[in-house]
């Protein structure tokens, strides 16, 4: 004899339409009638002419909370004797223990396992159900492995050792960004490249004492004393089991070598060069480019007294632009708002425009306010409006301001931080820009 008992219905309430359609799918695939409503005021709505004889009910519903849902089921003598299962992410003890006092039959955690949910739905019919409130959690693990990611420690990693420019500085006002000059490091695999000299190089050759790394490149932007005062105290250089390859541009009064000879002079300094135990070479720039393992450094003449580059490091698809000395639009002390590159003002300017261009990390200095650029002009750095303009129309992808005044503490370092965001607020641009400080750790 064929059986005339109807389906039972289930109303879904889920505000996720995909999640929704899901549960809707294997529940009907079972036999069951169902329906669907995206918040409470729908579902409280439906219960009336659906009258369905069981609720599975998301907690987290637009319009009228779950538990309220529960509490008004529960309540009335026409809908109270309806199931509720409950369909949540809300996994938390003290959720379930208030929503098991309203007389819930049981959970679903979401996200769930299909087939354990539908088997779940299924026990509620069962003859042999167990009618009290119990709890069934049965959330689907999210991953099989605890995820335990580690920085990358020797792939592409920046790090800034000296961000103040002209001279070192030290008191308590300047803490959080150091009082350190220039230099900057740049590991890829067993490739070490260093970027200027200043005193920052100290504490780097401390480290790489401690590291594998046994050959260094360091390249000299310019020979100006607060890029080279730290290459005395730069203990690798003194280490024979070290190989210091020292890359600068031609154009200098003295050869490169000649320049490190001075420095070593023995009126200035009791260990000479050739004291120096590490081997050692010195090498003109010639080539717009150079390889050094997985790391091609391009260099580009700036405007700075004598001769001073910046330099460009690509990694594969990955770019980072490091100029420390360059007074963008020397002289020029009005709105930036408005130039573009074909401006009069500008043109002189679009070698080291194009050499930014698209970078995916800018370190650039911006050296003075606008306030005080006026009684600076033709010192061979920027006012952060001009520095803004360069990056703005090199459109880079991240800038950070480096070779800090040494006149200016955390405190003046701070504002001009916020005046430079509103400068490229002025230009349109929503360019990230930050501030340097010595000891910033970062990945190219």
């Amino acid at each position: 004899m064929t059986s005339t008992t109807p389906p039972k219905k289930i109303l879904i309430a889920e505000d996720v339409e995909s999640l929704a359609n899901l549960m809707r799918f294997l529940l009907e695939e079972e036999g069951f009638t169902v329906e669907t409503v995206p918040d409470g005021e729908a579902c409280l709505l439906v219960l009336g002419t659906f009258k369905p004889d069981l609720l599975l009910l998301d907690i987290m519903m637009p319009k009228v909370h779950g538990l309220e849902i529960i509490r008004i089921v529960k309540a009335f003598h026409q809908t109270r004797n309806i199931g509720v299962i409950v369909c949540t992410a809300k996994d938390y003890k003290t959720d379930r223990d208030r929503i098991e006092a309203l007389g819930v039959s049981s959970f679903i955690s979401k996200p769930f396992e299909p087939r354990a949910f539908v088997e779940v739905v299924r026990n509620f019919f069962s003859p042999d159900r167990v009618t009290e409130p119990h709890a069934e959690v049965l959330r689907q693990p999210l991953n099989r492995a605890t995820y335990q990611p580690q920085i990358d420690r020797v792939k592409s990693r920046i790090t800034l050792w000296g961000t103040r420019g002209s001279t070192p500085v030290s008191h308590p006002r300047y803490i959080k960004h150091g009082g350190n000059t220039p230099c900057l490091s740049v590991q890829a695999g067993d490739a070490m490249i260093i970027l200027d000299a200043g005193t920052g190089i100290r504490e780097l050759g401390q480290w790489l004492l401690k590291s594998p790394v046994r050959k260094v490149h360091l390249f000299i932007g310019h020979t100006h004393w607060d890029h080279i005062q730290g290459f005395p105290f730069f203990a690798p250089a003194f280490d024979p089991g070290f190989e210091l390859h020292i890359y600068g541009a031609a154009g200098f009064g003295k050869n490169l070598k000649s320049v490190f000879q001075g420095q070593l002079d023995q009126d200035y300094f009791p260990v000479q060069l050739e004291d120096m135990r590490a081997k050692m070479e010195f090498h003109v720039l010639k080539d717009t480019s150079v390889k050094i393992g997985g790391l091609e450094v391009h260099w580009e003449f700036v405007n700075h007294p004598g001769a001073a580059v910046g330099f460009k490091l690509v990694s594969g698809n990955r770019s980072l632009a490091y100029i420390t000395d360059n007074e963008f639009l020397e002289g020029f002390t009005g709105s930036p708002v408005g130039l573009t590159r074909n401006h009069p003002s500008v043109l002189p300017y679009r070698p080291i425009i194009d050499f930014v261009t698209g970078v995916d990390l800018l370190i650039h200095e911006a050296q003075y306010t606008p306030a005080d650029y006026p009684a600076k002009i033709t010192w061979g750095h920027s006012s952060l409006s001009n520095a803004a303009l360069l990056a703005h129309l090199g459109e880079v992808k991240q800038w950070i301001i480096t070779h800090h005044d040494p006149s200016y503490d955390d405190v003046a370092l701070d504002e001009n931080l916020l005046l430079t965001r509103q400068i490229l607020d002025e230009l349109g641009s929503s360019l990230p820009v930050s501030h340097a400080y010595d000891g910033l750790d970062l990945l190219l």
